[in-house]
């Protein structure tokens, strides 16, 4: 009888060319498979929860497989961790509901975007988060990140590229927050399209500059135009940090 198993892990992005397996590059999507193929001995291939850039990472990624297998759930994910390599993990593992996919039964995500806000760069960072000296007043940013909460088309929050037609979200949390010499943009949200948070960052540290003026940002969101908006933030900062389904509780 088939089961359908829901794995939870965490990685690491820079070695990889996103989740999506790919031709021609190494993906996070590739590793995952070869490690649940080399334990069940079956052809797998893992559904992500998400397509993630080049760089970026993941304290949370869902994927789900089907399986005739029956090794316990819980077992699989010492089995799995043995084959992946040191920059991917698995933490949970849980077996679902038939139907349950891990992109299509997601409800929201929260994404964090990362800025070491430091006049030198620091070396422990290098890769896990955007480099960025001048002094960031995080109240400012707080208080406009606050505009792209709620229901809006984000046209002017997409790279050229996305085959998405329908550009509405949904944005129902939004914060900026300071720890040491760390900044964390969040975000959460019913979806997202393709380099939005990191339009939404780019955006954001642009009114910061002074290059897009304070308080515009609802004028950007009406205008439906990329152009409008400020640059596309780096890869490296962003990490997908939250996954929501309902009736499956990944925090236990």
């Amino acid at each position: 009888m088939s089961r359908n198993i829901l794995l939870t892990l965490k990685f690491d992005g820079t070695a990889y060319h996103g989740w999506q397996l790919q031709s021609n590059a190494v993906s996070v999507q590739q590793r995952v498979n070869e490690a649940v193929n080399a334990v069940l001995h079956e052809n797998i291939n893992a559904s992500g929860c998400s397509r993630t850039d080049t760089g970026v990472h993941a304290q949370m990624f869902c994927c789900n497989f089907h399986t005739e297998k029956s090794i316990p759930a819980e077992k699989l994910i010492p089995a799995v961790n043995y084959y992946l390599p040191d920059d991917i993990a698995v933490y949970k593992a849980l077996e679902v509901a038939p139907e349950f996919h891990a992109r299509f039964s997601c409800k929201s995500k929260e994404y964090v975007y990362r800025i070491c806000n430091t006049p030198y760069r620091d070396p422990f960072y290098e890769h896990r988060a955007l480099f960025y000296p001048p002094m960031l007043n995080e109240a400012l940013l707080n208080e406009e990140i606050q505009a792209f909460v709620g229901y809006h088309d984000f046209t002017s929050f997409c790279s050229s590229g996305g085959s998405v037609e329908d550009k509405r979200r949904t944005v129902y949390a939004a914060s900026a927050q300071r720890s040491g010499d760390l900044v964390d943009i969040r975000i959460h949200g019913d979806g997202f399209l393709y380099n939005m948070v990191r339009i939404i960052v780019g955006t954001l540290l642009y009114v910061h500059m002074g290059k897009i003026a304070r308080g515009t940002i609802p004028d950007i969101i009406k205008a439906k135009d990329r152009t409008a908006a400020g640059i596309t933030a780096p890869p490296q900062g962003l990490y997908l940090n939250r996954i929501y389904y309902d009736g499956v509780n990944l925090l236990e």
